[in-house]
């Protein structure tokens, strides 16, 4: 049983419905794979065996078409010119789309799952199996789907002794003691999984990047996981570490203006290619946390990104720069750092450069307003940077489903270019034209049995897939359809799980950010509350530093009478952040310091709504439990228990954030706690005094 926890949404059970099972049969009699390519026969064996599992009929797969409702599958190079006409318009679709469609050949009724590429077969395949899955209709298909985003990529923070810096699920996937000659499974069921979201490029190693990994030694390793992955559609990128010409070069600088460095990345980028011809590129941090980069020899990012690029380009390679910097030698508000250091580079960088951006001007955190750079940089690409493992949400212990954090950030309108100009539009190219185009997603994944740590965290690796493909993806949508892959297409069971999903990320933010606090976690680990922690060498690694609470309220001024980092948003967006007024409620304390007796819009005192905001936060994962508990019977024993413990976990968590923070905050202002909030039944000593040893992901 426990397998089930292992092949997350692409479960194929056996359907129980009689009535649906002869429907489908009426459609589907039989499968022809026109394509013998490695592509087109993991389409064909993926066919044959969601259908086999789903209506229990044994499928042969044929060359020729000779029955009645076949379902045809081949790129269109494969297929006959009579089947071409009946197709219709391939310009509709791009070199990833794919096309399902009934058509009536020779008198007969046939579906034909067909793209530009094999690859856009192969999506086609996976699109083809979820109808069925989700139970929706096959007959008179017409569907006709392209990806929005040409990078649609997981970043692993793996480091290369298999631990995972902010992973939750167990060790890396990577066994490099085993590689190149030992090709575990997992490797071939981890590319499966994400060919069935659409997901093109996978970036193998941490951010903090280690220089080994470009040795010949590891990269024999890297070309043997690209030829696994290769004919699923994916890439393979690694982290380049900006100093790697001093630590494996034998060089005496990595500056990017020294020919000698430059040559030296040409001829690695050589190498690579002629082991892994498809090699997608680099992803860097450069001066950021303590990572080298080109200021460190009086440089910039267009030096060093430039530098990189020229070295790919010739292979048709791409850089993704990351724009996460901020500085312990700069005073100013540490969310203005990247656009200040950013937006004045627009247009210089090289074109096969694209600059990576994390959704918010901080750092991941359970609420952040979308970030000042997207569309503030109409001549460069802008790649979105979410975070799909839950590093400030409560790790793999908390039943969090991100598509409606990802959604809500992609829904926001920049106004760069007047009304309707949303992030989604900046980052799928269509705002400012740009060719290049990406969305990245740092991975939960890791060896744990289920891949994710928690159950329910499939989903937000599942939904970050949707999302890159389509930016413009409802959640509500994505949350239908993982709970059917997944679970049981009991509609008593889909409508209150889906809705509990939908609250989930709301009630983490209730009970640990609410009302715009951010980056409260405890030191170093984020684990837990910490919003007493003042102690940090730097004082934007201090949660102190973000609340700023004090007997006169709380919360961060960067209105035109704090930092003024409003300022940074088109006029129309800045305007509404900077006045108490007009900032929503969501957002107030991230923009402004505010009185304890502030009257919120519901008529409460800030005091009182940032306490009953905690402790909504607390009956939110209460009843989150109760919707959980009454759908024993649609779940299978394992997970129906796992998910249980869990939530149990993040109950008891949950009320520790809120009575550790508002113990916290209560000492500046002076009040008490409003009814309905439940006492805090420890001090405040106790909970400062709690360590966590043990917390993972450090």
């Amino acid at each position: 049983m426990a397998q089930k926890d292992y092949k997350l949404w692409l479960q194929y059970d056996k359907k129980t419905d009689a009535e649906l099972v002869s429907k489908y049969l009426s459609n589907v009699q039989g499968i022809v794979s026109l394509g013998n390519a490695e592509t087109s026969k993991i389409a064909s064996n993926e066919l044959q065996l969601g259908l086999q599992n789903m209506l229990g009929k044994k499928f042969e797969i044929k060359a020729k078409i000779d029955l009645d409702k076949t379902v045809i599958i081949g790129s269109k190079a494969l297929l006959s010119a009579e089947i071409q006409k009946e197709i219709g318009n391939f310009d509709q679709i791009n070199e990833e789309g794919f096309i399902i469609k009934t058509i009536f050949l020779k008198g007969k009724n046939q579906i034909v799952i067909t793209g530009k590429k094999e690859v856009g077969v192969l999506y086609g395949v996976y699109n083809f199996l979820r109808l069925i899955q989700t139970n929706k209709n096959i007959k008179n298909l017409n569907i006709v789907d392209s990806p929005k985003t040409n990078i649609r990529i997981l970043n692993h923070w793996d480091n290369l002794d298999r631990t995972v810096e902010r992973g939750y699920a167990g060790f890396s996937l990577w066994n490099w003691q085993k590689l190149p000659d030992f090709i575990d499974q997992r490797y071939i069921d981890y590319a499966r999984a994400n060919a069935s979201i659409g997901i093109n490029g996978t970036v193998l190693t941490n951010v903090n990047a280690n220089a080994l990994i470009l040795t010949s030694q590891y990269l024999e390793k890297v070309e043997a996981l690209a030829n696994v992955f290769r004919p699923y559609g994916i890439k393979v990128y690694l982290t380049a570490r900006f100093s790697a010409p001093i630590e494996i070069g034998g060089l005496k600088t990595a500056d990017p203006k020294d020919a000698d460095v430059a040559n030296w990345w040409k001829n690695k980028a050589k190498e690579i290619y002629k082991r892994i011809p498809d090699f997608g590129g680099f992803l860097v941090k450069a001066n950021s946390e303590g990572q080298p980069g080109p200021q460190n020899y009086g440089r910039d990012h267009v030096d060093g990104a430039n530098m990189l690029a020229d070295a790919v380009a010739p292979f048709g390679g791409v850089i993704m720069w990351r724009a996460f910097v901020y500085s312990e030698h700069d005073a100013n508000d540490r969310a203005k750092q990247a656009y200040a250091e950013f937006v004045t580079y627009d247009g210089k960088f090289k074109d096969n450069v694209i600059v990576q951006v994390k959704n918010g001007a901080i750092d991941f955190q359970p609420r952040e307003p979308f970030h000042p750079m997207f569309g503030a940089m109409p001549k460069t690409p802008l790649m979105m940077e979410f975070q799909i493992t839950q590093e400030y949400l409560g790790f793999s212990t908390h039943l969090v489903f991100l598509p409606k954090l990802f959604q809500e950030v992609l829904a926001s309108d920049t106004y760069q270019k007047g009304k309707g100009t949303t992030v989604a539009k900046v980052i799928d190219g269509s705002l400012t034209k740009t060719k290049l185009t990406g969305i990245a997603g740092v991975s939960n994944i890791g060896n744990d049995l289920n891949w994710t740590g928690h159950p329910f965290a499939q989903a937000n690796w599942y939904g970050f897939g949707r999302l890159a493909w389509n930016p413009e993806l409802d959640s509500e949508v994505i949350a239908d359809e993982w709970l059917r892959c997944t679970f049981s297409n009991d509609e008593n069971f889909i409508k209150p799980v889906a809705a509990m999903m939908i609250e989930s990320r709301e009630a983490v933010v209730n009970y640990m950010t609410p009302l715009g606090l951010h980056h409260i976690m405890d030191t170093g680990h984020h684990y837990g509350p910490g919003p007493w922690v003042s102690n940090l060498s730097r004082p934007e690694w201090n949660p102190v530093y973000y609340h700023k609470a004090d007997k006169n309220g709380i919360g961060f001024d960067r209105s035109k009478t704090g930092t003024n980092a409003t300022a940074q948003y088109a006029p129309e967006v800045a305007k509404i952040f900077s006045t108490l007024e007009t900032c929503p409620e969501k957002d107030l304390l991230w923009f402004h310091h505010v009185s304890w007796d502030y009257k919120l819009k519901n008529g409460q005192t800030l005091w009182n709504g940032l306490a009953l905001k905690y402790q909504e936060g607390v009956n939110q994962v209460k009843n989150m439990q109760d919707v959980w508990n009454k759908s024993a019977k649609y779940v299978d024993e394992d997970r129906f228990k796992e998910v249980q413990m869990l939530l149990e976990i993040q109950y008891k968590e949950a009320k520790w954030w809120r009575d550790a923070c508002l113990l916290y905050f209560q000492q500046y202002s002076g009040k008490e706690l409003p009814a309905g909030v439940e006492k805090p039944t420890q001090t405040l000593d106790y909970f400062q005094s709690l360590k966590f040893p043990f917390a993972p992901g450090n």
